[in-house]
């Protein structure tokens, strides 16, 4: 079982790499939300060790990203399940561009943790306020 601040980074990571394109500015969100989130309070790992131990997960096999959501459900209380959507989201919009695979996954998440669908449209609304250009 992998760790409560694991599982929200693992989170991220996939909801980055779902489209097989890992963005800088991606990762740079990623640590920015890991160093200055209080939910990460008390977090001494390393990033990319759990990025990589993330990826190898998604790569054994078909069922990747399936494992992914499995390792994040058991590692999450109910009440971090809609964070690590939030955090996902907010991945996925960091490089203004939402890929269909990316999508794909945030509806996964939202399948996964039974997620109420005002919740998921206030989190995916307040990321295109906060992501969007003048």
């Amino acid at each position: 079982m992998i760790s409560l601040h694991e599982a929200l980074i693992y989170a991220m990571v996939t909801a980055s790499a779902s489209d097989r394109t890992v963005a800088q500015v991606e990762v740079a969100k990623i640590g920015s939300i890991v160093q200055r989130l209080p939910v990460f309070a008390g977090f001494d790992g390393d990033i990319g060790q759990i990025a990589d131990a993330c990826v190898g997960h998604l790569s054994e096999d078909d069922d990747g990203l399936d494992r992914i959501l499995d390792l994040i459900a058991e590692a999450l209380p109910a009440k971090l399940q809609e964070t690590a959507y939030a955090l996902a989201v907010d991945v996925v919009a960091a490089d203004l561009a939402a890929h269909q695979e990316e999508l794909v996954f945030l509806q996964m998440m939202e399948d996964r943790f039974h997620l109420d669908k005002l919740t998921v449209a206030a989190i995916e609304r307040a990321a295109r306020v906060r992501f969007r250009t003048a």
